[in-house]
């Protein structure tokens, strides 16, 4: 047995059954490996390691399960990075497997030759190690994946080519030799019972409870649906939450933030009490102000505890577990005025999202094609989002309910990872539907490509629907509307302007399904074809870049003068937003206005923490 072999079987031991990755030299001992082993774990080969990173990114936030990624030394290591630090800002266990040059070649400035050490010192912080001898395994592998599911995070294990290409021998008993063991035991930290009693003091003494979630609530619902009804609260989610709790429980005011909805706005803006779960949610000008609330925070890991709000009682222990220990000392709020206002700011904020998918646009307004999407969704559908005014929508205008998952690149918030998110997904659950909501810059940047990826696998999955939506707007349509807002500034073409693409024609030459719509009465239709497909489709809609992502806190006369000021010198434009804007916004906002002194706009990531 080769350390190739072994670091395979190791792999397999770990229950791990797919590996994302992508070829070269620098891991040939362990592609040799793989055909040895009958391609067990499967090698999902993609068409660039960064997307390897994404994939297996997506797959550990849909599967539960590491996900596990390999490239060659020097430039696949390089490429990697990207998705391996989204994995690492969204807390998501990623293990890396890293070909290196010949331990006789380090330090000589040889062909492709990276400092990996110091290069993944930062993505890989917990767990990044070199295997110098086959004695080292199986401790490397064992540490890393454990390091991965405890910590939540990114590791790596840098194997030189030829310590691939060793004889496996294991660590003995003696001197210096580490040996290993696999398996992650289960645990569930909960808080000590007089933090727990400064908690309960703090929730039953507000009238006006917010309760905010973010994905360490996913093993949650049934308590923080418990704790919502005992407390007449308001539950608001951050992105990367948004799956945690159904959107058409009528006290669930949606996503937070800039990208949120203004339910949520308001119910931050007005609690008396937060209480935090599971999140680190970033954006404090969409929390209540620092004086205003009292607080509580619960997050299983210390070091996330106390970061965004002067939270009163901080509680360090497992969603599910703290939770259960909590209710039972909480009081059931006997006024229900505050719970009663919540849940008709959020049948209002429903019906706002109809009429502004109703406003008429050129060609398609964006808003419509994803809030036709949300009453076809399957009920078993995963979703995912690129980072851009996609977002947006996703944000707002998908109820995901029952066994619906969502995801997208939340706190590192790159382009481009909403195709191989997808195609993740699929290898996680290859029996339901998986459906990307894109823009045409990250389709262009990659996704297009990742079609080819699902070209290549799609006769495997159990269900081959895989519905790509491309919002093709000819515009880098998030930044243009920042530099709109934030910097007072025109369209910028030269930096803003994309070419159009034949998305749907392209995927037909590559042997998936696609079609181009260009008009709002074809938009149903398209969604109702692709979702009914034998195989993955692209939908190219033809999408209006004027149609702004309103920030939740916006006021109708805000809107009107800035866009006035800011699309100075586009006058064709400028009075069509002149003359419509101010009218659709005050349908759009009805009978608000926001506090004075609130912060505006944001910083422009596009995700929302």
């Amino acid at each position: 047995m080769k350390v190739s072999d072994y670091v395979l079987q190791r792999l397999r031991e770990w229950e791990v059954d797919h590996v994302f990755a992508y070829a070269g030299d620098g891991i040939n001992g362990l592609l040799a490996a793989w055909g040895r082993a009958d391609d067990h774990p499967r090698f999902v080969q993609s068409r660039h390691e960064e997307m390897s990173a994404f994939q297996a990114v997506g797959y550990a936030k849909f599967s539960g399960k590491v996900g596990v990624c390999a490239a060659t030394s020097g430039p696949g290591a390089i490429h990697l990075l990207n998705g391996l630090y989204d994995a690492k800002l969204d807390h998501v266990p990623v293990v890396a497997l890293v070909g290196q040059t010949n331990r006789s070649a380090m330090g000589g400035s040889y062909q492709q030759e990276v400092d990996l050490q110091n290069l993944y010192k930062d993505v890989a912080s917990d767990f990044c190690e070199t295997a110098m001898v086959p004695e080292q395994l199986p401790n490397l592998i064992d540490r890393a994946i454990r390091t991965a599911y405890a910590r939540r995070t990114v590791t790596a294990v840098i194997l030189p080519a030829d310590v691939q290409e060793l004889d496996y021998s294991p660590p003995t008993h003696a001197f210096k030799m580490v040996p290993s063991s696999r398996g992650l035991g289960r645990y569930a930290p909960v808080p000590a019972d007089a933090d727990i009693a400064r908690a309960a003091e703090v929730l039953n003494a507000g009238d006006k409870v917010a309760v905010l979630i973010g994905q360490g609530a996913r093993g949650a619902r049934p308590e923080v649906e418990e704790l919502a009804d005992v407390l007449g609260a308001g539950v608001a989610k951050a992105l990367l939450g948004k799956d945690v709790l159904p959107d058409d429980l009528p006290y669930v005011t949606g996503a937070v933030g800039l990208l949120g909805t203004r339910p949520s706005y308001e119910l931050m803006r007005d609690c008396d009490t937060l209480l935090m779960i599971g999140s680190s949610f970033p954006y404090t000008q969409f929390m209540p102000e620092l004086d205003q609330a009292r607080g509580v925070q619960i997050d299983i890991d210390p070091h996330m505890i106390g970061l965004r709000y002067p939270f009163e009682v901080n509680l360090v222990g497992d969603a599910a577990e703290t939770l259960r220990r909590l209710l039972p000392h909480l009081r059931r709020k006997k006024k229900r005025a505050w719970r009663e206002k919540i849940e008709k700011d959020v049948a209002r904020w429903w019906e706002v999202m109809q009429r502004r998918a109703a406003v008429d646009a050129d060609p398609i307004n964006p808003e419509y094609v994803v809030h036709a999407l949300d009453g076809r969704l399957p009920d078993d559908a995963i979703v995912t989002a690129d980072s851009g005014s996609a977002a947006n929508w996703y944000a707002r205008h998908l109820r995901l309910r029952g066994r619906m998952r969502g995801s997208l690149s939340g706190t590192l918030a790159t382009m481009g990872p909403g195709v191989p998110y997808a195609i993740g997904a699929k290898f996680a659950h290859p029996d339901r539907p998986a459906i990307a909501l894109v823009g045409d810059g990250a389709m262009q940047m990659n996704g297009m490509m990742e079609m080819v990826t699902a070209a290549k696998y799609w006769p495997d999955w159990a269900d081959p629907r895989l519905v790509v939506a491309v919002l093709n707007n000819h515009d880098l349509n998030q930044v243009t509307w920042e530099m709109r807002a934030m910097s007072g500034a025109p369209q910028f073409e030269e930096s803003q302007h994309l070419p159009d693409l034949p998305y749907a024609e392209i995927a037909q030459r590559i042997g998936l399904e696609g079609v181009r719509v260009e008009k709002p009465e074809h938009v149903e239709a398209a969604w109702d074809r692709a979702l009914a497909a034998d195989r993955p489709f692209v939908i190219d809609f033809r999408t209006d870049p004027a149609v702004p992502p309103i920030p939740p806190h916006a006021e109708p006369d805000q809107i009107e003068a800035a866009a006035s000021a800011v699309l100075r010198g586009d006058s064709d434009r400028a009075s069509v937003v002149k003359q419509g804007l101010k009218a659709k916004v005050q349908e759009m906002l009805p009978g608000t206005r926001h506090r004075a002194g609130r912060p505006g706009a944001g910083a422009g990531d596009s995700a929302g923490g």
